[in-house]
């Protein structure tokens, strides 16, 4: 019966010498670990001081970017409202620059063709020639249209600069040379 004592006081003389070993082995490793919360504590301590003053300070960093984008935003509105009016303005003064273009065209024309028809040789009538008005016979239908094609002019005739004078003072010398 001294082989089963045996065996157990041996075996238990083994389980205390490796546990005697596994502390004297886990020790160094407690202190390390030890010393690793305690360095993750003052990590931990540093953050909460230090982390929220540098949110806060990136929050209002964020708020001013929005407001300085509004600004610019609200600038290039600006300018382009100022472009647009540049631009109609720019609209506008060409076309009051054509129409005074047009106008004082329009005026050294009439200065000429008044100053044509004025110094012009006033033809001899001829009143036998002519009917008077309650003498004329009414015009047909077609003769109207005749009529109506002759006497227009296209807008390159009306504003042709000595269109119309010359021809009328050559037809008017014709007709005076023929009698």
């Amino acid at each position: 019966m001294i082989e089963p004592l045996f065996w157990l006081g041996l075996s238990l003389l083994l389980v205390a010498t490796s546990l005697t070993a596994v502390l004297v082995a886990a020790i160094p490793a407690l202190q390390e670990l030890a010393r690793a919360a305690r360095s993750a504590e003052k990590l931990f301590d540093t953050l909460s001081r230090e982390l929220p003053p540098t949110l806060e300070a990136i929050r209002v960093t964020g708020l001013e970017i929005t407001d300085l984008t509004d600004d610019v935003s609200e600038g290039v509105k600006s300018a382009g409202q100022v472009v647009k009016q540049v631009d109609q303005s720019l609209d506008t003064a060409r076309k009051q620059a054509q129409n005074l273009q047009v106008g004082t065209r329009s005026i050294l024309i009439g200065a000429k063709a008044a100053w044509k028809n004025f110094t012009r040789q006033k033809p001899v009538r001829r009143t036998s020639d002519r009917l008077p008005n309650n003498e004329k016979p009414p015009l047909t239908l077609r003769e109207r249209e005749v009529l109506r094609h002759e006497n227009r002019r296209s807008k390159a005739e009306v504003y042709r600069a000595n269109d119309g004078y010359n021809e009328a003072a050559s037809w008017e010398n014709n007709f005076d040379e023929k009698d």
